[in-house]
């Protein structure tokens, strides 16, 4: 049996630890020699890279859908520190640097959130559903993504949306971030809007870079194992040509891993593990 963490054994604990992992996260961005993403701008870059929408509602959560209410309050705050912003060659783009202090004016409220590999209700939760959807933006970009981290565990089936399996990357502020450098001579912007029921992210750029990405899976498998079913699978990044259409390269951009926590359709093949 895992050993639990202190402050699984005295959860009084976590407030200060949070506090804690914050001041160094933030402390060790401010000296680690990056030059971070700040400048928000209302007029949109001329050259669309790509574009993606998926629904902030969720009704197999088993959850109350308040729950699904708050995360789309909580989806309007940090989209407002985040819509319009500019990436210029040489500047990352860092998750937290920018959402940070998004409830400065008006706090968030308890949603959904993964927490030690459980769902379970939290302030400022639903987070994860922005940085999900910006890393499948980045994806079809000529930006390198330099953190990123998988949900350990789905607790249920993904909404409906045109990425494929994998394709996803889970914030926790003092924690785990979402980054991506412009090495590139482009200048990119991020445009983030929210109607009643949907987000709907663009990726947009100076110019043309003379390529298009599509993102697709390889080497599917799900294995049953100590931890319970667990799902493995390759996203791929391949690289097209803008003028010609053919396929330039073909890239393993990571392999991604989680415990499925719901029922798999039937006729699922399932590799038996020790």
């Amino acid at each position: 049996m895992a050993r639990k963490r202190i402050t699984e054994r005295f959860p009084w604990l976590l407030p200060l630890r949070q506090k804690q992992r914050k001041l160094f996260f933030y402390t060790k961005m401010r000296f680690d020699g990056n030059r971070y993403a700040a400048r928000q701008s209302g007029e949109l870059l001329p050259y669309q890279l790509f574009a993606s929408d998926c629904p902030t509602y969720n009704t197999e959560t088993g959850f109350d859908m308040v729950y699904q209410e708050n995360k789309n309050f909580n989806l309007r705050l940090a989209c407002a520190k985040l819509d319009g912003l500019v990436i210029e060659p040489g500047e990352t783009f860092s998750f937290w640097n920018r959402v940070r202090h998004a409830d400065r004016q008006t706090p968030y409220k308890d949603a959904l959130a993964e927490v030690n590999g459980r769902l379970v209700t939290q302030y400022g939760g639903g987070l994860c559903q922005i940085s999900n959807l910006l890393c499948w933006l980045f994806l079809h970009t000529p930006l390198t993504i330099t953190e990123r981290h998988g949900h350990a565990k789905k607790d249920f089936p993904e909404p409906p949306s045109d990425a494929p399996m994998g394709v996803d990357a889970t914030v926790a502020e003092g924690w785990l971030d979402f980054r991506v450098r412009n090495e590139t001579d482009l200048r990119v912007q991020l445009s983030l809007t929210l109607d009643e029921r949907t987000i709907i992210g663009r990726v947009l750029a100076d110019r043309s870079p003379g390529r298009t990405w599509r993102v697709v899976n390889r080497g599917l498998t799900y294995s049953r194992t100590p931890e319970g079913i667990v799902e493995e699978v390759d996203v791929v990044r391949q690289v097209y040509d803008s003028a010609e259409g053919r396929c330039m390269a073909e890239e393993t951009a990571y392999r991604n891993r989680c415990i499925i926590g719901y029922p798999l359709p039937q006729g699922t093949t399932i590799i038996e593990k020790d």
